[in-house]
């Protein structure tokens, strides 16, 4: 038995290309007859074209994956894969195991029952007989479904279940040469192993087939078992990466945060302490340091500025009193003199109107300006912010039209002298740079995610517009655009727009540029949320 056991050890261990023969396939892997090519033409050179497709739709992936979705990923397939690997190594031991020991029990059994037909063909000299042979393989008690096969004298001798059995001829070529061997066949769509034994002394070949279906049952079973767990394992490493990736990235959440309400000027914003992080205090520290040196710097800049507008007052009063003297007695000068005298006058106004506005942008910066909220009518706030504003203009300028009907009866809460110093702004901008406002007009705006509702004050003009690409910048402090040099006014200061919007932002609105009517012209929005209604008696009308 021994030797019978390394003989099918090496028997084994041969490939199996002859039992695909036996079945009609090719030892290639290819199907003749049927037209399918071998399995090695898969890789191709179109493998390479696929390579490269799946290598840009990765990168693509990755572009519009944020990082606490790639590390979720990246987390999901580590556990994906280790269990993959996992309950490949178990299935495949497994499977081995209880194949191998399958295997050796045929052996076994095959051996035993072989010893048992030799016994009884021995006893009976009489093998002329044809009924011997075939009592003899009956009497074997093969495990069912298992089948015997018996070659002996030139004829076969088979169990009833094994009537219709083909021994592979390679199997019977083996045990013919006088070796036992083993091979792996089907049988009507069931998983058999067949065992040959050779028995020499009569020289005879004994088969015996033993069903392979409960074993194939248990590797089945175990394979769903090991996929249902790497599910599950997957799903649990997806959800720790998630929870991972948000703890890991919360510190960068706050400095988010941090960051945008910086950049919305509440310079007074840190970031928390990070206690017992040696990791995040480091982030922490140097992030603090940084916005107390930016607040340090954007405070020294506005004390400078308010500093060098109320030294300038003074000059600038002194300078006024004396144009006033000047002007006069303008009729005794030259008419040189009294062109000299009208520059002066209109650089020393325009110098007067640039100290104010520093001195407003200064006092805004440093937190110290004041806001007097009151409930207004804002079709009557509106119309007379507009005749305050034409009084500063040239009497000869085109008067525009002002329309206020669709928002009669709205109130509005806001500082009054803001918003009318606003439309001010925006009318002598127009005047500026747009040859005059042509239409103030006046609508309900959109509901803010608050739920209040709001109203829209737009200022047009028939210039030449703002190009897109200035539609933010033009409310930037100095900045006057390229078209302030192409319509060459030379007469704003620069900071008009910007203290527009800084005026709107402290009434709790916001402001924009856009084009006009038709794609003609300027159109310059504010938005500001509208009040709730006061009472009949309590309703303070607006005041110029």
């Amino acid at each position: 038995m021994a030797r019978l056991a390394v003989r099918l050890a090496r028997t084994a261990a041969r490939p199996r290309a002859d039992e695909r023969a036996d079945e009609g396939g090719a030892p290639d892997g290819s199907h003749p007859g049927d037209g399918r090519p071998a399995r090695a033409g898969v890789f191709g050179s179109g493998g390479r074209h696929v390579g490269s497709a799946r290598a840009r739709r990765r990168r693509q992936l990755r572009k519009h994956l944020g990082v606490r979705s790639r590390v979720t990923v990246l987390f999901g397939l580590g556990a994906l894969v280790l269990s993959v690997a996992m309950g490949g190594i178990s299935y495949f031991s497994a499977r081995h195991f209880l194949v191998g020991e399958q295997e050796s029990t045929a052996v076994h059994t095959a051996g035993v029952n072989a010893q048992s037909v030799r016994s009884e063909l021995v006893s009976d000299r009489l093998g002329e007989h044809k009924t011997l042979p075939q009592a003899a393989i009956d009497s074997v008690d093969a495990p069912p479904p298992g089948s015997v096969v018996l070659y002996y004298g030139g004829h076969r001798y088979a169990t009833t279940i094994a009537a219709g059995t083909v021994i592979p001829s390679q199997l019977r070529a083996l045990v013919d040469a006088g070796q036992p061997a083993t091979q792996n066949l089907v049988i009507g769509g069931q998983p058999y192993i067949a065992v040959g034994i050779p028995i020499a002394s009569l020289g005879a070949q004994y088969f015996e087939s033993f069903s392979l279906a409960d074993v194939n049952h248990i590797l089945r079973v175990l394979l769903l078992v090991l996929l249902s767990a790497a599910l599950v394992t997957t799903v649990l490493g997806i959800a720790l990466g998630r929870l991972a990736s948000g703890r890991s990235l919360r510190p960068l959440s706050s400095v988010s945060r941090a960051a945008m309400a910086i950049a919305g000027g509440k310079l007074a914003t840190r970031l928390p302490e990070a206690e017992g992080d040696p990791d995040l205090a480091g982030l922490t520290t140097s992030f603090n340091r940084m916005v107390d040196q930016l607040e340090e710097r954007i405070e020294r800049e506005a004390r400078f500025t308010s500093d060098v507008s109320h030294e300038l007052r003074s000059p600038l009063t002194t300078l006024a009193a004396s144009l006033d003297v000047l002007e006069a007695h303008a009729d005794e000068l030259e008419p040189a003199g009294q062109r000299a005298l009208v520059l002066l006058a209109a650089d020393l106004r325009r110098f007067e109107r640039m100290v104010g506005d520093l001195l407003e942008i200064s006092r805004s910066d440093a937190g110290s300006a004041d806001v007097a909220l009151e409930d207004v009518s804002a079709a009557e706030l509106v119309r007379r912010s507009v005749e305050a504003g034409l009084r500063s203009l040239p009497p000869d300028l085109r008067r525009p039209a002002v329309d206020t009907s669709a928002i009669e009866g709205t109130y509005l809460s806001v500082d009054k002298r803001r918003f009318e110093r606003a439309m001010a702004n925006l009318l002598e901008n127009a005047a500026f740079y747009g040859g005059g406002a042509t239409v103030v007009v006046a609508t309900p705006g959109p509901v803010l995610p608050d739920g209040r509702p709001t109203i829209q004050v737009a200022v047009e003009d028939r210039g030449p517009g703002v190009a897109a690409s200035e539609r933010t910048r033009v409310f930037d402090r100095f900045y006057r655009g390229q078209a302030a040099g192409r319509r060459g006014a030379g007469t704003g200061t620069g900071l008009g727009l910007a203290l527009v919007a800084q005026h709107v932002r402290l009434n709790g609105g916001r402001v924009w540029a856009e084009d006009g009517p038709d794609g003609l012209g300027a159109r310059f929005v504010i938005e500001l949320p509208v009040a709730d209604e006061p009472p009949v008696g309590d309703r303070p009308e607006a005041s110029g």
